[in-house]
């Protein structure tokens, strides 16, 4: 079955965007494969494994995680509803992206936390709420695999995903799991000065919803359309 994904995504012409691409080895703007920006001391084969999860979905930050349709949905009439909310939603500006640790998986994160990113985060789980088939019970037993709260549970049957509203954490996947300690932590630290080479200082505008599409479970995620939020008033 096809699914759709709520994505944070940079402008494909973006400095963000051609790091975060390069670093997986793919360009959900166009479909195709890249060569590597940096493979963190790695063999290139060690590093295509370490990114293979992330190639998967492409280059992004979740808003609202993998659904399949309603059934009373098609894929123009979740594309006009996005366009509606993303026309509602005033753009966020954070201070900044960070190369960090999250777990085991290694992300761009924001350099402090911002309570209009959350806000936005959460208006779209709840307002595009409606689009999404209700979750299968092989992926709610999916999810239940990793260890989850008792409100991550709740959020999962109500949202079909576990980390929404205040356990929503924006991040910009950049590898898969790196068990190592000490690996994760050097390859994390190449990255940082990887990214601080090829993106100028300065603040992240979050400036568009984006629909990315996986024509199935086994196919990489696409971007669809990418959305502006609403453009503030003239002066």
């Amino acid at each position: 079955m096809t699914r759709y994904a709520i994505y944070v995504a940079p402008d494909a012409a973006s400095h963000v965007w051609r790091f975060g691409s390069g670093t997986i080895g793919y360009d959900a703007a166009t479909g195709a494969d890249l060569p590597f920006n940096d493979t963190a001391g790695l063999s290139a084969d060690v590093w295509s494994a370490t990114t293979e999860e992330p190639r998967r979905y492409g280059f992004h930050a979740t808003l609202k995680a993998p659904f399949e349709l309603a059934p009373a949905i098609d894929e123009q009439s979740l594309l006009g509803d996005v366009e509606q909310l993303a026309a509602s939603l005033p753009p966020v500006t954070l201070s900044g992206l960070l190369v960090r640790s999250i777990g085991r998986f290694i992300a761009l994160v924001p350099a402090q936390p911002s309570v209009d990113l959350q806000a936005l985060a959460a208006a779209t789980v709840e307002r595009l709420d409606h689009l999404r088939a209700p979750l299968s019970a092989a992926d709610r037993a999916r999810r239940l695999k990793s260890p989850l709260t008792t409100r991550q549970i709740e959020y999962l049957d109500r949202y079909g995903y576990p980390y929404v509203r205040d356990e929503f954490r924006f991040h910009m996947t950049l590898t898969g799991p790196v068990t190592k300690d000490a690996e994760r932590t050097r390859i994390a630290e190449t990255l940082a000065a990887a990214y601080s080479r090829s993106v100028p200082a300065g603040p992240f505008i979050v400036d568009a919803l984006a629909v990315y599409r996986q024509p199935s479970r086994d196919a990489r995620f696409r971007i669809v359309a990418r959305f502006p939020l609403k453009k503030p008033p003239t002066p």
